[in-house]
């Protein structure tokens, strides 16, 4: 996810992607874990999605 397309989210919108980001991150771990997954990537790229969607957030609630 671009920090355009997070930027023309709502904060309402950006609190659900947060949290479907953080479960699909919370998934891939444990199928990581179990047995490796085909693009261990994914789980680095997901990572710092929910990491610019929780600063986006955050710097909206500090202004």
């Amino acid at each position: 996810m671009k920090q355009s397309e997070i930027n023309n989210l709502s904060a309402a919108e950006l609190q659900q992607k947060l949290s479907e980001l953080k479960r699909k991150y919370a998934e891939l771990k444990a199928a990581h874990t179990i047995s490796p997954i085909e693009n261990p990537l994914q789980i680095r790229t997901i990572r710092r999605a929910v990491a610019r969607v929780a600063t986006e957030l955050t710097k909206r609630e500090l202004q």
